[in-house]
């Protein structure tokens, strides 16, 4: 019997534990996909408490109180920090065999050196604890991306969002992690809302400085933002749709239909799904050129309890996985793009993992330009970040593509203390080319497989994005 989150955890073989603790360890961090707010590396906030970087927007840790049957009070609402940090606590016994069990206690052990297993027992030792850590200064986020050794981190940010506390942190000659913003424009192209969108392109206009009369003037906009992000070390655009789509439209269609609704009419499905290709199909354009890389996230169904929504808003833990048609829509926007040439880098995730075959075998249809692994299967994401779906996503990559050239992990979190999420991937990692040594279907060669791992934990990222580390 192995004890629990033992330094050996994950590693079932010895040649998992060599690759895990002799190559992937100690590798750095780039963390290209994430939601941390830049304001609170600006400031180099401290936290007041576990609870506040811990609970506070953590819809995965929500979404597990809710079904352990925890007041919205003591997850959303009025309740006192400790009042929802015990029950979190209360939860944390019922999460045996969810990621979050192994998530919360490899951080419990990282940064506080905590061993003791989190329950409702040891809630108010564990919350005073981390309390004292947290007033420390090697705890303030700039401290705590020193701590992981993270060496770009990626943050999510809209056209419209001034960069300023960007441009605040690319000044701050103190800080070892290079944070670079991501073009994130799906407010500007939810044309199935025209009162939102039309609040949205004043601020749009607002921030371009040109006025949005026609659809022409409305991509300037968007290129005016999009040269702003590059000119602070943007590398990424970031997309996310319900399903990939794909509908072909001529120069008069995608005007008239932009004009609609700026006049404040509503379009029809088939209409949305044309302008939107359009205005995808631009960005793609825009990146190309740029050398950006574009990701597409599609799969989520989201804000799916409307009482609920309407209460606390998107983002909350009301979100599952869509259904549908993807092959054909997604091949097609891609091959609209590589047929000029103009088809950029690109990172698909997937949020069913039945579509792994699929996208598996698509991406190979669009490599090329002599860039390595151009088109990238992006890591397990949101619902499969834990053990089963990241070793499928990595079989599926390994059995169709090239698993080496694999930019590998990101956290997609909202928390500074959540870069135990980049272990944990290795180590399922390691864990799975082991066991090929082991069975004897990889030779066992750690001058090849050391590197392969420590490439994809790392180096690959670094040569993909393009993006300067010192």
């Amino acid at each position: 019997m192995k004890p629990f989150l033992d330094e050996n955890f994950l590693l079932n073989t010895d040649a998992a534990e060599t690759l895990y603790h002799e190559y992937a360890k100690n590798m750095p961090i780039f963390d290209y996909h994430c939601h941390l707010p830049p304001a609170e590396i600006a400031e180099n906030k401290k936290y007041e408490n576990l609870s506040q970087i811990w609970l506070n927007g953590d819809h995965y840790k929500w979404r597990a109180m809710r079904t352990n049957g925890i007041s919205e009070s003591k997850i959303t609402g009025n309740a006192s920090d400790s009042e929802k940090f015990e029950a979190w606590a209360e939860t944390v016994p019922y999460t045996i065999g969810n990621p979050l069990y192994h998530w919360t206690h490899l951080e419990l052990q990282r940064y506080f050196g905590i061993t003791d297993i989190l329950s409702s027992s040891t809630a108010h030792y564990i919350f005073s604890k981390t309390m004292n850590s947290l007033q420390k200064d090697e705890f303030s986020v700039k401290s705590l991306l020193a701590k992981s050794n993270v060496k770009v981190v990626c943050t999510t940010d809209d056209p419209v969002d001034s960069l300023r506390n960007h441009s605040k942190i690319k000044k701050d000659n103190n800080l070892s992690t290079k944070v670079l913003p991501t073009y994130r424009p799906d407010k500007a192209l939810a044309f199935e809302n025209t009162v939102e969108l039309n609040k949205y392109l004043e601020k749009l206009s607002g921030m371009s400085g040109i006025k949005i009369t026609d659809y022409d003037s409305y991509l300037d906009a968007l290129k005016n933002r999009h040269d702003f992000f590059n000119s602070l070390g943007c590398r990424i655009s970031d997309h996310a749709l319900v399903l990939p789509i794909y509908k072909k439209s001529n120069s008069d269609d995608k005007d008239k239909l932009f004009k609609k609704i700026l006049n404040g009419n509503i379009l029809e499905s088939e209409e949305i799904v044309k302008l939107k290709t359009a205005v995808l199909q631009e960005i793609g354009k825009m990146n190309a050129k740029a050398g950006w890389t574009m990701q597409i996230h599609f799969g989520a169904l989201r804000n799916n309890n409307s009482r609920m929504y309407k209460s606390l808003g998107p983002d909350t833990g009301f979100d599952s996985i869509a259904d549908g048609e993807v092959a054909e829509p997604l091949s097609k926007f891609l091959d609209s793009l590589d047929k000029t040439d103009e088809l950029p880098k690109t990172i698909i995730y997937g949020l069913n993992p039945r579509d792994n075959y699929l996208i598996g075998t698509l991406i190979g249809n669009f490599q090329g330009g002599e860039i390595p692994g151009k088109i990238q299967f992006g890591s397990g994401w949101w619902f499969n970040d834990q053990k089963d779906g990241m070793e499928m996503q990595i079989s599926s990559l390994a059995n169709l593509g090239l698993l080496s050239r694999f930019v590998g992990m990101l956290t997609d979190s909202r928390s500074f203390l959540s870069f135990p999420r980049h272990e944990y991937f290795r180590r399922i990692l390691c864990n799975l080319i082991g066991g090929w040594v082991e069975k004897g279907e990889a030779p066992e060669d750690y001058s090849l497989l050391g590197k392969m791992v420590e490439d994809i934990s790392y180096n690959n990222a670094v040569n993909y994005f393009g993006i300067d580390v010192e």
